[in-house]
């Protein structure tokens, strides 16, 4: 189970145009925004990375609105865990569980995935935010990370386990999201 405490969201290179060329982009999109606006309210630690923003571009928008300066690491490297800076704002948080959302499933998302695992890493794929150009190459890119030791899960299954009640003080904040 995700632990509240022990739990961040990450969110990996959902950027200028290549975000529009996504399998299902806009409810993709859509479900990553409603994924940082519950971690504001849950007090959630977010980390967003960019790949290569000189070439691709900056965060899409919808995101960037949401994200503060520091959260946003650029990297060069498919895997964010080849991003020194990455790595450093991962192990400053002190959370082991991660929530990972973001674009391409099989490229930097899966490499990504790959090395927050091989580092010690709890980590979630939310299947119903990542996406590749290709519909195609999602279910393999998740059934390769399940295999490596990821879990599946989807943006109302992992934000209804966080907070476990509906008395929780976040229900009521989180109702609108969850419509």
């Amino acid at each position: 189970m995700l632990e509240l405490k022990q739990c961040g969201l990450l969110v990996v290179d959902v950027q200028g145009k290549l975000a529009s060329l996504m399998h299902n982009s806009d409810a993709v999109v859509a479900n990553i925004v409603k994924l940082v606006q519950a971690s504001r309210v849950l007090s959630l630690p977010v980390i967003a990375l960019e790949q290569y923003p000189k070439g691709l571009g900056e965060t899409v928008p919808e995101l960037r609105d949401l994200l503060k300066d520091d959260e946003i690491i650029p990297k060069t490297s498919f895997g964010g865990c080849g991003a020194p800076d990455f790595m450093t704002a991962l192990n400053k948080t002190g959370r082991r569980q991660w929530l990972v959302c973001g674009i391409e499933s099989h490229v930097c998302v899966y490499q990504t995935v790959s090395g927050m695992l091989s580092a010690g890493h709890e980590v979630e794929v939310i299947t119903d935010a990542v996406s590749s150009r290709e519909a195609a190459n999602i279910p393999m890119a998740l059934a390769k990370m399940q295999r490596r030791g990821a879990e599946l899960t989807s943006v109302e299954m992992c934000l209804f386990e966080l907070m476990q009640d509906c008395k929780s003080e976040a229900f009521k904040a989180m109702l609108p999201l969850l419509k």
